[in-house]
């Protein structure tokens, strides 16, 4: 059920507290947040309290501070060791009937290694957590995942989960891909080497595997 603003003392204790727990965000990106988690606000409320509270839009990050790639992409934090950064995204395509597939990628920045390719008619942000912990088992823990600010990526249970495990997430800026370059890369050669191959006829809930991530990680992203 959506959480009407009418009680000030609420929206605003649960604006301090993601404030707190993002302290990167601005009214704005917090506003969205509080969208995802059920409440019926807008951008000026927020806003309005955002500055009786006294908080301060956090200070843009110098240009220096980004690695820019040889396509005009950047990323806001360098990968220094595996599980450093994971990245995640969805590519979305269509089987030859016209049935729509969800493709989940991840992809271990510093190594570039797919990590996994789920593909399902659909997939939540159950899906989502259920393929994190699969990763993590077989992988380790990362420091860092880097996403966009899609519902399935934003859901109050992944960053509650990810923030129990230590895990930090790195939301990019709305509408700017370009902050998720390493992922981007890859999701563009598996649509232009694969997907664009039609390589696929029909898909359940299964992951993209053997030759399919073979063939993909013996090819540059950059």
């Amino acid at each position: 059920t959506p959480k009407v603003a009418d009680d000030d003392k609420a929206l605003t204790d649960n604006i301090v507290s993601l404030a707190t727990e993002y302290g990167r965000y601005g009214y704005r990106r917090i506003t969205a947040l509080l969208k995802t988690d059920g409440w019926r606000v807008n951008h000026k409320r927020v806003e309005r309290i955002w500055g009786q509270e006294g908080m301060k839009v956090p200070a843009l990050q110098p240009k220096r501070g980004r690695l820019w790639f040889n396509d005009g992409s950047c990323i806001r934090l360098r990968p220094e060791h595996r599980n450093h950064v994971w990245a995640y995204d969805f590519v979305f395509d269509r089987t030859r009937e016209g049935r729509p597939l969800k493709f989940l990628t991840v992809v271990d920045e510093f190594t570039r290694e797919c990590l996994t390719i789920e593909v399902a008619r659909k997939q939540t942000s159950r899906d989502v957590l259920r393929t994190l912990a699969q990763l993590m088992l077989r992988y380790g823990v990362p420091k860092h995942i880097r996403s966009d600010n899609g519902p399935e990526f934003v859901a109050r249970a992944v960053r509650s989960w990810l923030s129990r495990l230590g895990v930090e997430t790195l939301f990019i800026e709305r509408g700017s891909p370009w902050e998720n370059g390493y992922i981007e890369s890859f999701n563009g050669t598996f649509r232009d080497e694969l997907l664009n191959g039609e390589i696929h006829h029909s898909a359940g809930g299964q992951s993209v595997g053997g030759p399919v991530e073979k063939a993909l990680q013996s090819r540059p992203t950059t």
